[in-house]
């Protein structure tokens, strides 16, 4: 989201995702009539604290020369669906912020507060439409800010994992058709439903990555944790084609994981849709960085590149 932002520098996004261990860089550039392509992907173990990493890593890379996002952790944020307010446009962020004194459990000027639009089906009579309001309080914005301040790195956007997911979506979907995309993080999967570069639904299942891929687990265990993948995808479908009947979705698309485990065989005959798993390199030019080839690679990166395909026409 475009909580703040500074002057342009250099073409694309450089996303900076920040782990207990270690810093992802991405970098991508867009261009008209070609695929984005990823100049920078590369990790770098945290030494000392993310500041002085951060430090550390713009003057190695110059990281001034480029238009920087990051990401907020899922903990740190909410979303809420409200009624579109029946304001003008350039009314509506200010009006939604009132609205969402009621849903919050912290008072409103400690509130940072944007919105995003829920597409309407153009077929239907003009009425109502819906909003999502991403809320986050000041101090876990004045914190990240602070963090890339103190490294002298300028930040001119914050963004959430819902919206680098929708991205990375956006590149899949056939023409006048949508698709569920589903991601599995270090503590949670999501999944996401969008069409035409649109975000209609985000929700996330309480199922790590390391909970179907560790080689560790048992297989009751990985084969518990399927069964509890599938419930939950096929009630998130039944409701998304319920409430957004809409907007067709042609199928679900299984993120990179860090190594082959059965999801896919699994879901593939219990699901209402086609299952497929993707690889960037179909959507995405990476001539230059041979390593992200891999699945696990593209596994690690996921958000941050996600987050990089952030551009001024779809940003929100």
């Amino acid at each position: 989201m475009a909580w703040f932002s500074q002057g342009r520098k250099r073409s694309g996004w450089l996303a900076l995702g920040l782990h207990p261990d270690h810093v992802d860089l991405v970098h991508v550039k867009r261009t008209v009539n070609h695929k984005p392509e990823i100049t920078l992907c590369e990790s770098y173990r945290r030494e000392g604290s993310y500041a002085e990493t951060l430090t550390r890593l713009r003057k190695e890379l110059r990281l001034d020369q480029y238009r920087c996002t990051t990401l907020l952790k899922s903990q740190d944020y909410q979303v809420h669906q409200l009624d579109a307010p029946n304001v003008p446009a350039a009314e509506l962020k200010t009006a939604v912020r009132w609205r969402v004194k009621d849903v919050i459990d912290y008072p409103l000027d400690a509130a940072t507060v944007d919105v995003l639009d829920i597409p309407v089906d153009g077929n239907a009579p003009a009425r109502n439409h819906s909003v999502y309001a991403i809320t986050a309080r000041n101090t876990v914005i004045e914190a990240c800010v602070n963090l890339f301040n103190d490294a002298a790195v300028p930040l001119d956007a914050i963004d959430i994992p819902d919206l680098a997911q929708r991205n990375i979506a956006a590149l899949f979907e056939p023409e006048d058709r949508g698709v569920a995309m589903l991601a599995f993080f270090e503590k949670e999967g999501m999944l996401t439903f969008t069409r035409g570069g649109e975000l209609y639904l985000a929700r996330r299942i309480e199922v790590s990555v390391s909970q179907i891929t560790d080689t560790d687990t048992d297989a009751a265990q990985r084969n518990q944790a399927f069964e509890r993948i599938a419930l939950e995808l096929q009630r998130s479908l039944d409701n998304f084609d319920r409430n957004y009947h809409y907007v067709p979705i042609s199928k679900l698309l299984l993120a990179p994981l860090p190594q082959e485990c059965g999801l896919l065989e699994y879901l593939a005959p219990n699901l209402s849709v086609p299952v497929e798993s993707i690889d960037l390199s179909s959507v995405l030019d990476f001539p230059a960085i041979p390593d992200l080839k891999h699945p696990a690679r593209q596994s690690q990166c996921f958000e941050a590149i996600g987050a990089a395909l952030r551009d001024n026409a779809a940003a929100t």
